[in-house]
């Protein structure tokens, strides 16, 4: 057996070979490789940077010279796998991936580790529990198991995953003999007891100070969005090289790089995109890595793991929900540069959105209990059977059947869920809990956005490192901000008026959400493209339109005409559209005055063509194929009246589109042949990250 002055010896040798003779470990770095190879069982807790992907790259060298298994590194992150590929490969390492952008490899990745032919595989959560690989895992020779960002494990942790909570089952059976090694960057004390708790007890845990030295920290009260895109377009280019801009939605990181390109300032934008449009990802973090762009305006979809040695500049369009997941972001910066520079916006806006999150993380006891019922009642049922027999939002059905599926309380059998022998139990102690911590958890983020102590030493100090002292070159430090803390008059109306320009495509439906409709699930009547004025309420015609829907004058402002006018001149022009119509309403007639009055000032005549019977308000529906049936039998074409070929279709409000789909095909149905929508805003949920 190897003995720890051989394993100092050796482990020496390597990361000088990697980065010269007179290269050192870090302060904890050895500890934790010998603690691996010895002990079994080994948490490290280290600032991002601390070289937490050497311990585990080291392991393998030494293990795999003794003629120990492959080294298997579970990662929640694509974009981080490449890095570490790299890095591993410096080393002499032969490695692979195991993820969802290798399925035409996979079965030949798959052979390589039965053959033992790889040192080091790197593997998503999803990937490990599918089927096949499950099952050829038992004729692999597992030399180390590795679980970066081992936070996702723990369900007291900031960005607690489903995926990553069955690692839970695997780490019992695992042999003895196999090491296992959980590294992340954001664990507090609550974090790491469960964490050491659910790694079998007997931990070696190394945990090091948390202070990043190279970071000049400022937050600037900011409460529009015009004055934050102000401030970036003014201050951006003050910063040096190149760096980061976080915000909490895909739509924010759209029309903010959007705002920075028509400002003469490169960016990209990268969030979770479906695979058909995963390419403009690795366009984002190819021009990101090779210094082509100043910027990269992304969710959190790249804070954990990426690693970029030259990032000089951090900024957060708006307040992330706890120290933690802010640690770990603006830890992206400063890692092999002296100074970087990190910047959080905060303004009234983020509470609303950071408690979204917040109140939505976890199914309801009504979603779960009805669930598990229906699911009962039948021989097996699939996502979209169960999204027709329940009006519940096609995203809630989805989290209640991933949360019951991980507790063991229903299994999936190709594409429909069963119960199990398992009796249900909704844990509302347990997720009510943790939802109380997430509240003082934003809470703590407020504190740390108004205080006036050292900013480093207050989010340190919040992660349990009492160890800290004042940085001297935060803001608060230096009692001056760093950059200024509010923008010019003339760049924050330069930035509303291009937020005021912003228009947004209605793309039509063009499936039926089941056959209850016809014999097709392919819609025959299709609307055209159409357009939506403003994201309801948000800073400009958003905000008039939330104001004037409930104002009790049943009247949109001359405000909403003159703009909606000026947008859909060009359209009527250049289709040809002949009239206005309007969805109808038996509450209000607030829509069909719009509409009235959008048509003198366009030029066309309005007209009446559609009619609603009285049935449930469609506000109260919560997925498509609730929201499609209601529509259909709300709505109607008037009788005896041929709708215009070309005509324009008025609603206030559109949230899931299948009012403005089932109006349009019903005037279709009647003769008309072009339908476009219009809206002056958009309700819809659909462009909250996750």
């Amino acid at each position: 057996m190897i003995t720890n002055e051989q394993i100092h010896s050796e482990a020496l040798q390597l990361i000088r070979s990697l980065y010269g003779e007179n290269a050192q470990f870090r302060d904890g770095q050895y500890e934790a490789i010998e603690a691996t190879m010895t002990r079994k069982r080994v948490l490290v807790v280290q600032k991002t940077g601390w070289g937490k992907s050497l311990v585990y790259f080291t392991c393998t060298k030494l293990l795999r010279r003794q003629g120990r298994g492959v080294t298997v590194v579970v990662s929640p992150l694509l974009v981080l796998m490449q890095n570490q590929i790299e890095a591993a490969e410096k080393l002499g390492l032969k490695c692979d991936v195991l993820n969802s952008t290798v399925k035409d490899r996979r079965a030949d990745i798959i052979q390589s580790l039965k053959d033992d032919e790889l040192d080091l595989v790197l593997i998503t959560p999803e990937t490990l529990f599918s089927p096949d690989v499950q099952k050829n895992l038992r004729n692999v020779k597992i030399g180390l198991f590795v679980i970066d960002e081992a936070h996702c494990i723990s369900d007291w942790g900031h960005d607690f995953r489903l995926e990553y909570g069955n690692l839970r089952k695997i780490i019992p059976i695992l042999p003895k003999t196999v090491p296992i090694l959980a590294t992340t960057a954001t664990a507090n004390d609550r974090v790491i007891a469960d964490l050491e708790k659910q790694l079998g007890g007997n931990v070696f845990v190394s945990r090091g100070p948390l202070t990043r030295e190279s970071l000049a920290i400022q937050v600037t009260h900011l409460q529009s969005k015009a004055e934050r895109y102000a401030w970036l377009a003014e201050n951006i280019n003050k910063m040096p090289g190149h760096g980061i801009i976080y915000c909490l939605t895909h739509r924010d990181c759209d029309y903010l790089t959007d705002f920075l390109v028509k400002n003469g300032i490169d960016a990209v934008s990268y969030y979770s995109r479906g695979n058909a449009e995963e390419e403009k990802n690795t366009e984002a973090i190819r021009l990101f890595s090779e210094n082509k762009v100043k910027a990269i305006v992304s969710t959190v979809k790249l804070g954990m793991g990426y690693d970029k040695g030259d990032i000089e500049f951090v900024i957060h369009f708006q307040m992330p929900p706890n120290i933690v997941s802010y640690y770990q972001q603006i830890g992206r910066a400063g890692r092999n540069v002296d100074k970087a520079y990190v910047v959080l916006m905060c303004g009234r806006e983020d509470e609303e959105i950071i408690g979204y999150f917040t109140n939505t993380a976890f199914p309801t006891e009504e979603e779960t209990n009805r669930i598990v019922k229906l699911i009962a009642q039948h021989d097996g049922l699939s996502s979209r059977q169960i999204e027709t027999r329940l009006n519940f939002r096609r995203k809630r059905i989805v989290k209640a059947l991933s949360f019951l599926e991980n507790d063991g309380f229903i299994r999936k059998d190709s594409h429909k869920y069963y119960v199990t022998p398992r009796k249900y139990r909704y844990d509302k102690k347990h997720y009510d809990e943790i939802t109380r911590i997430r509240q003082y958890e934003t809470f703590q983020m407020k504190q740390y956005a108004h205080t006036k102590q050292c900013y480093s030493q207050f989010i340190v100090n919040v992660l349990g490192d009492k160890t800290a002292q004042p940085c001297g070159h935060c803001a608060n430090c230096l009692g001056t901000d760093i950059f200024p803390s509010k923008p010019s008059f003339a760049a924050i109306e330069k930035a509303q008026i291009y937020i005021n320009a912003l228009v947004r495509n209605i793309e039509p439906r063009k499936r039926w959400p089941n056959k209850s409709f016809a014999d097709t699930y392919i819609i025959e009547h299709v609307n055209q493209v159409g357009i939506c004025l403003s994201k309801y309420g948000d800073v400009g015609y958003g905000e008039l339109v939330k104001r004037d829907k409930y104002s009790g004058l049943n009247r949109f402002c001359d405000e909403l005409v003159g703009k909606s006018t000026q947008v859909l001149k060009p359209l009527i022009k250049e289709r040809g559209i002949t009239h206005i119509t309007c969805v109808p309403s038996l509450r209000s007639n607030i829509v069909k005055d719009f509409a009235e009055r959008l048509a003198a000032s366009c030029g066309v005549p309005f007209v009446n063509l559609l009619q609603k019977s009285k049935a449930q308000q469609q506000k109260h529906m919560q997925n498509s194929a609730h929201q499609c049936a209601n529509a259909f039998n709300s709505f109607s074409a008037v009788k005896d009246v041929t709708p215009p070929a070309k005509l324009l279709l008025v609603d206030d409000v559109v949230d899931s589109g299948w009012t403005l789909a089932v109006c349009g095909y019903k005037l279709m149905e009647r003769g008309a042949e072009e339908v476009y929508p219009f809206a002056l805003a958009d309700s819809s949920e659909e462009n909250k990250n996750e």
